[in-house]
């Protein structure tokens, strides 16, 4: 069993505001009267009524549902989960951090790809964590996080954690269930594997019966911001046994996700056929975005996400790519870790297939 710090094993620590709307269903009736939780509820909010509207406004006086009942339904619902394998909160690199918080204390070592997200690392150093970064795989066509090279770190650096986006943000490279099933099998007993699921949704296979599966020892992440287009809400969700959940909710900050981005996220779960259509916009983007540049004699990452990555022969040429796109008002990603500083990152947005948008990557795969 993946072990928890000490400190977290006892009974405490209690979340000690729970929330209205828990108190509500904990004794099966609403209270109208709030009279308790110090919210501003008598601001008149002229000028918020004034710029956004009587509907905004009405959302922002209260704390939300610390346990995002109404979101985390929807999610059941679309997708086949089980309500209590859910976790609410905001946004996926807030549950990065949670997740580092729940299974991990000052010392630990966790690994990762080096290159790969890097709001992992930064979040795990904070933690205090030692962290331990395995290489990509490398070949024509093929930049992938190395299974193996991270199962043999986590045995000899006796890991705490192994952090895996899949797909993976930046390479685009996705890893199959099997593979992701083999991974789990053989990482050490007692290392968690916190599996970033940010771009899922860009996968063929989404809605298969495993992606919606608590693993043993696995605590999966999904977020809102880029199917759903919320990513100024900042909302997402981890997936997990239900005692896993509990524990993390022992160090979660009580209203991480704000009344208004509850309501705009139930408002995007009602209308899952605006989701559909954008991510099948979103991927025929990304396919031709991708043929483009690979007419053009480029190296063209496979990708299952939202964006499309391109080699370029030198980091000095990707350099030189990024600063003259930026000069004309256009930016793009240039991957910061040294190992993938070639690498010029595309989202696959309409913005991007405009003629000559991109001149001056044309330009440097022509030369």
């Amino acid at each position: 069993m993946p072990r928890y710090p000490e400190h977290l094993t006892s009974e405490g620590p209690v979340n000690p505001f729970p929330g209205i709307k828990v108190l509500e269903r904990r004794i099966g009736k609403e209270i109208p009267h709030r009279l308790g939780s110090n919210e501003g509820l008598d601001m008149p909010h002229r000028a918020l009524r004034e710029h956004f509207g009587d509907a905004l406004a009405e959302h922002v006086y209260c704390y939300g549902d610390a346990e995002a009942l109404g979101v985390r339904q929807r999610l059941s619902a679309q997708h086949g989960m089980a309500l209590e394998t859910l976790l609410v909160d905001a946004g996926a690199d807030s549950l990065i951090a949670l997740a580092l918080r729940t299974t991990c204390e000052p010392g630990a070592a966790v690994i990762c790809t080096a290159g790969t997200y890097p709001t992992f690392g930064y979040f795990a150093l904070g933690q205090g964590c030692r962290l331990v970064e395995p290489s990509y795989v490398e070949a024509p066509g093929v930049l992938a996080p190395d299974l193996e090279a991270m199962v043999a770190a986590a045995h000899k650096e006796d890991a705490r954690l192994v952090y895996l986006a899949n797909p993976d943000n930046p390479s685009g490279h996705l890893h199959s269930d099997s593979a992701i099933v083999q991974l789990r099998e053989a990482l050490p007993d007692t290392c968690w594997l916190l599996l970033d699921e940010a771009y899922g949704d860009f996968r063929d296979d989404a809605n298969s019966e495993f992606a919606a599966q608590a693993l043993p020892g696995v605590i999966r992440l999904r977020t809102l911001s880029k199917a759903h287009g919320l990513a100024g809400m900042r909302i997402g969700y981890a997936i997990a046994d239900p005692d896993v959940l509990a524990m993390m909710m022992k160090v979660r900050i009580h209203y991480a996700v704000s009344s208004l981005t509850l309501v705009a996220a139930e408002v995007v779960l009602d209308h899952p056929d605006e989701v559909d259509h954008h991510v099948a916009d979103v991927k025929a983007r990304r396919e031709q975005l991708a043929a483009h540049f690979r007419a053009l004699g480029a190296d063209v990452l496979p990708s299952a996400t939202n964006f499309v990555g391109i080699r370029l022969p030198s980091a000095e040429l990707a350099a030189k790519v990024h600063q003259q796109l930026l000069a004309e008002g256009v930016l793009v990603a240039r991957l910061a870790h040294p190992a993938l500083a070639n690498i010029i990152r595309i989202t696959a947005v309409q913005a991007a297939l405009k003629p000559g948008r991109l001149a001056a990557l044309e330009a440097a795969i022509n030369a």
